[in-house]
C-alpha cells in the first residue's frame, strides 16, 4: 500500500529448514547418522548366535557320544592347554606373518589387475581366459610347483596364500569397475576431468562396494590357503600343528586348532567389514 514491494513467498522445504536450523533432512534408509546402536545390536545378535551354536554343540556331542566329535567344553579345555604350553602362540604368529604377506600382495596386485581389466577392454581380452581358468582350478595343484620353486619355508606358504586369494580379488575388482554408472563417467568427462581425476573421483569410489566384497571373500580363501599350505608343505604354523594332532587322532586338539583358525578368519573379516563401512559410507549401506 505504501509502494514497497514484498518479496515473493517461497515454500521452505527440508533443505531450507536445515539451513535455517529449524529441522534436518530425513535420513535415508541405512544412512542415518545414529547407526552406532544398530551396529552394537548387530554385534549382540552375532554373539547370541555363537552362544546358541556353542550350547547346541555341547549338547549334541554329549548325546551322540561320537569319538571324533568332542564336546565344546573339551575343545575349550584343549585350547587353554595348547595356549599355556606355548604351541598356539608360536605357531599362530608364524601363520599370521605368512597370511599378512600373501594377502597383502594379493590385494595390491589383484585390485590393480582387476581394475585394469574392468577399465580397458584389451587388458580384459588378454587376461580374462587365464584368470577364469586359474580361478576354477583347485589351488592344491599348485603346491608341487610352488614347492619346487621355493622349497620348504615361508616363501612356499606366502605363495599358496597369494594364489588362494588373488583370483577372487581380481574378478570382484573387475566387476566393480564395470558396474560404475557410465552417466557419472560421461558427466565427469563433459566437465573436463582428466583420466587421473576420473579414476580417483568417479571410478574408484564407484567400484568400492564390489571390490571390498572381493577382499572379504579373498580373506576367507587366504586363510584356507594358509592352512592347506602348512598342512602339506610347511613345517611350522597352525596347519602343521593340525597335521600333528590329526595324525594322533586327537580330536579335541584338532577342533581346538580349528577353533583358533576360525577365530582368526572371523576377526580378519570383521576388520575388513569395518573398513568397508568407512570407504562405502556414501552408498548408505551399513
Amino acid at each position: 500500500m505504501n509502494g514497497s514491494v514484498l518479496p515473493p513467498r517461497t515454500e521452505r522445504g527440508p533443505e531450507n529448514q536445515l539451513s535455517h536450523g529449524r529441522g534436518r533432512l530425513p535420513a535415508r534408509d541405512g544412512a542415518d547418522t545414529e547407526d552406532l546402536p544398530v551396529r552394537v545390536g548387530d554385534a549382540g545378535d552375532a554373539f547370541l548366535s555363537l552362544l546358541v551354536g556353542g550350547v547346541l554343540w555341547e549338547i549334541g556331542a554329549r548325546l551322540l557320544h561320537f569319538s571324533f566329535f568332542p564336546p565344546l567344553s573339551g575343545v575349550l579345555r584343549a585350547v587353554v592347554e595348547l595356549t599355556a604350553s606355548g604351541q598356539i602362540a608360536s605357531n599362530l604368529g608364524r601363520s599370521l606373518v605368512s597370511l599378512a604377506i600373501g594377502y597383502g600382495l594379493a590385494v595390491t596386485s589383484g585390485v590393480t589387475l582387476g581394475m585394469l581389466m574392468g577399465r580397458y577392454r584389451w587388458v580384459e581380452c588378454v587376461m580374462e581366459p587365464y584368470v577364469n581358468a586359474l580361478l576354477a582350478a583347485p589351488k592344491l595343484i599348485f603346491v608341487p610347483i610352488v614347492y619346487a620353486l621355493f622349497g620348504l619355508g615361508r616363501g612356499t606358504q606366502v605363495a599358496i596364500v597369494f594364489l588362494s586369494a588373488f583370483f577372487v580379488i581380481v574378478v570382484n575388482a573387475m566387476a566393480g569397475m564395470r558396474t560404475v554408472d557410465q552417466t557419472c563417467v560421461e558427466m565427469a568427462r563433459s566437465f573436463g576431468a582428466s583420466e587421473r581425476q576420473l579414476f580417483w573421483r568417479v571410478l574408484l569410489p564407484g567400484s568400492m562396494p564390489l571390490t571390498m566384497a572381493g577382499l572379504r571373500l579373498g580373506m576367507g580363501q587366504a586363510v584356507k590357503g594358509m592352512i592347506n599350505g602348512e598342512m602339506f608343505i610347511a613345517l611350522f604354523g597352525l596347519g602343521a600343528l593340525l597335521r600333528k594332532y590329526g595324525g594322533r587322532f586327537d580330536s579335541e586338539r584338532v577342533f581346538a586348532i580349528l577353533l583358533v583358525v576360525v577365530s582368526v578368519a572371523l576377526v580378519c573379516s570383521w576388520v575388513i567389514e569395518a573398513i568397508e563401512r568407512r570407504v562405502t559410507a556414501w552408498t548408505g549401506n551399513r
